[in-house]
């Protein structure tokens, strides 16, 4: 007996779609995914907004996913029915030179899982074997939801380059700078100090073990008297978040642009000249961040998961979506074929 599936479309605003269509069957390769959780990100919100730059409307979301495993296609040898899985939803050519050098990351004709393909806040999805990780089977899955969220800070404090010692400065308090921050420190940053204009995510922030959080006003008295931040990370990237990333660092220092500005900014290039500064770009992961964020989470770092605010069905994505552009939530989780009251398996 044939089964269907529903999935989510956003078409813009709040505007939100839920279809049936029948569920199909994996082909060589590929592997049946049944939906756990499905964490909805500031791309996202940034899209149905309409201003990424690089997503377009409407489209079905849903590239940070747990789910698992309900068929498996011919080949498919390494994963099998009831694995947990997390999708890594970077889709590559594998044959340019940034693919064969390792940085499949920025391949030349880079797709996303859920963000110019079809994603996972379905019931049950299709996907490349070689796109899923298997879950530790003691990672309870509140925290397997952070595993890609984690991915990306990964990748962006490998290449800034972040070790023992260094003073770091993260713009922006959201789900992203936070990891930022908490990955800075777990490579031995001596001071993280992250900034936001919401008094309630700096105060997360410290009960997470930031070093110091401060308004966006209090951080520019603190730049005016020194600039002695070896790394800023501008997870915010507007044109006053530029600016004062620019303006934290020391001479020769390094910022790191790590959110996707919704439109052209200006930047203040004489100091970049003047002081020798290094401006780095980050995209996503790979597989080396995603085994990074794995093995950090292993531990289950104590109140994580309180970055998870509110679980929805997925029935009621529109609401969800709602929840999180009033910007008053943390991270907003859908949990397919879970009533919306019960929450994902806790710590």
């Amino acid at each position: 007996m044939s089964r269907n599936s529903r999935r989510v479309t956003f078409h813009g605003g709040a505007e939100v779609s839920l279809a049936t269509e029948p569920v199909a069957a994996p082909g060589p390769g590929e592997v049946r995914v049944a939906s756990t959780l499905v964490g909805l990100c500031g791309s996202d919100l940034h899209a149905v907004q309409g201003d990424h730059p690089f997503m377009n409307l409407p489209y079905s979301p849903g590239h940070e996913v747990v789910g698992t495993v309900d068929a498996v296609g011919e080949g498919v040898s390494d994963l099998a029915v009831g694995d947990r899985v997390v999708v890594e939803p970077n889709l590559t050519c594998g044959t340019c030179a940034n693919c064969l050098a390792g940085n499949y990351n920025i391949c030349e004709t880079l797709a996303v899982f859920g963000c110019q393909t079809p994603g996972g806040m379905s019931d049950y999805f299709l996907i490349d074997a070689s796109r899923l990780h298997l879950i530790p089977a003691d990672l309870p899955d509140a925290y397997a939801a952070l595993i890609e969220p984690l991915a990306t800070p990964a990748h962006a404090v490998t290449k800034a380059g972040v070790g023992e010692e260094a003073k770091v400065a993260v713009l922006g308090a959201g789900t992203i700078g936070v990891l930022v921050a908490l990955v800075a420190k777990a490579r031995g940053a001596r001071q993280v100090v992250i900034t936001d204009t919401d008094p309630v995510k700096r105060e997360r922030a410290l009960r997470l073990g930031i070093d110091a959080a401060l308004s966006p006003a209090e951080f520019s008295q603190q730049i005016a008297e020194a600039q002695d931040f070896d790394v800023a990370f501008d997870c915010v990237t507007n044109v006053p978040s530029a600016a004062q990333a620019v303006g934290a660092v020391r001479k020769g220092g390094t910022v790191v642009v790590v959110g996707v500005p919704a439109e052209s900014i200006l930047f203040p290039l004489h100091l970049v000249q003047d002081r020798e500064l290094r401006i780095l770009g980050t995209l996503m992961y790979t597989k080396a961040d995603y085994e990074w964020a794995m093995s950090y989470l292993a531990d289950q770092p104590a109140g994580l998961d309180e970055l998870i605010t509110s679980y929805y069905g997925l029935e009621e994505a529109g609401a969800a979506l709602a929840a999180a552009l009033s910007g008053n939530e943390g991270k907003v989780v859908v949990t397919p074929g879970i009533e919306a009251t019960a929450k994902a398996s806790s710590p």
